[in-house]
């Protein structure tokens, strides 16, 4: 079989269209939408920043368009859950049926192994007191960590944790417990067996290779092509694990080798994976969304360096606290820092960036995806009060 070699252009539109971009968004979002969407994704990275909004609530958003809110509520916390909460790409939620996926990364923490130091250590040594801690959940039912708040702390990098929640996050992470719901953010934890489906609880558990194998399908298909490196950071796999499942992938057809010009390293194309022409997306783009969480890939793919500056000191940011990336058609054009002011009913941006491919409608563009967020938010207004090259074309748009 000849070589496939394919130019940046089309790699980058491969991309997008895996990541679900290449189509229209639907005229109503329904919850339909919104599992076809989380299932494409595969991971979709939780966090707790709350500046615009909550980043998971944020993928969905971008490709789907004005959908309902508490869809993700219901679908990963309702009574009968399509996701469920664990560490894919850092702490993730995923759809429920691939749970047994990660049985083997959960059995790896409970012999120490891919867990934090500290939490491994503390396992060690106060087994008998986190299996009185399992007890009490069965027992009592869900509990959160302030229900176990007692006992010494630990050092500033625990997050100063009790001996409650240190054991709360170990049973967590070997997947004894997992997140029923949330309140204010904080997870309300339960026995897996009481909040996942039977069905998933009665799945075999795949062996530690298959399990992987399938991860590396699923990172395949959505990223549709994808290098040795961009293969292992989505589900945060090892290096040896992620070179042995890609080697039976290829040997088996499932994945094809092919260069990308100007890329510098092999990369891998899903078989089934579409090349558009052309694509017209628009859209904001959380820090975390899937498309660009792998700052090297990203970088690759759209020519745009991105770096979060949450934990950089103000004086030193380039662009913005939390700045989110406008994808305008095939190109990163533009980078916004969004704060909600949801008491005054606004969405406030507080710096607007040109990058290099921006073109004379990315004001106009940007002004009408920020008036779709707002909306969506519950937000009456949008308003201009920071800096940057764009931020005077984006207050006339607007």
């Amino acid at each position: 079989m000849a070589p496939v070699t394919l130019t940046a252009a089309q790699a980058r539109r491969i991309a997008l269209a895996a990541q679900g971009f290449a189509e229209p968004r639907p005229a109503a979002p329904s919850a339909r939408h919104f599992r076809k969407t989380v299932e494409r994704l595969g991971v979709v990275q939780i966090d707790s920043v709350n500046v615009v909004t909550r980043t998971h609530y944020l993928p969905k958003f971008s490709r789907l368009g004005d959908y309902a809110r508490d869809t993700l509520e219901t679908e990963a916390w309702g009574k009968k859950p399509s996701l469920f909460e664990y560490w894919g790409h850092e702490a993730s939620l995923m759809p429920v049926a691939n749970q047994p996926l990660l049985r083997w990364r959960m059995a790896r923490a409970e012999a120490g192994d891919g867990i934090w130091k500290g939490i491994a250590r503390f396992a060690r040594e106060r087994r008998d007191y986190i299996d009185g801690i399992r007890d009490e959940i069965e027992r009592r039912g869900p509990v959160t960590g302030g229900d176990f708040a007692t006992g010494p702390r630990g050092a500033p990098g625990w997050w100063s944790w009790s001996e409650g929640k240190r054991a709360l996050e170990w049973l967590f992470w070997t997947g004894q417990i997992t997140t029923k719901t949330r309140r204010s953010f904080e997870r309300v934890y339960d026995l897996t067996e009481r909040v996942l489906p039977g069905a998933v609880i009665n799945t075999s558990t795949p062996t530690e290779a298959d399990a992987q194998r399938e991860l590396v399908r699923i990172s395949a298909r959505a990223m549709g092509i994808a290098t040795e490196t961009d293969l292992r950071d989505y589900f945060r796999l090892g290096v040896a694990d992620t070179r042995a499942r890609i080697a039976e992938l290829v040997e088996a057809g499932e994945l094809t080798p092919v260069t990308v010009k100007g890329w510098g390293k092999p990369a891998y194309l899903w078989p089934a994976a579409k090349i558009p022409r052309r694509i017209h997306a628009r859209a904001l783009l959380s820090p975390f969304d899937n498309l660009i969480w792998f700052r090297e890939r990203t970088e690759r793919i759209f020519g745009v360096r991105i770096r979060l500056e949450i934990y950089t000191p103000a004086h030193k940011r380039e662009h913005g606290y939390y700045v989110l990336p406008f994808l305008e058609g095939e190109a990163i054009t533009a980078r916004v820092d969004l704060k909600s002011d949801r008491k005054a009913g606004r969405l406030l941006v507080q710096a607007a960036w040109r990058e290099s491919d921006a073109t004379g409608e990315t004001a106009s563009a940007l002004a009408t995806e920020l008036k779709l967020m707002a909306g969506w938010l519950g937000l009456e207004r949008v308003v201009v009060v920071g800096k940057g090259d764009l931020a005077e074309a984006l207050q006339k748009a607007l």
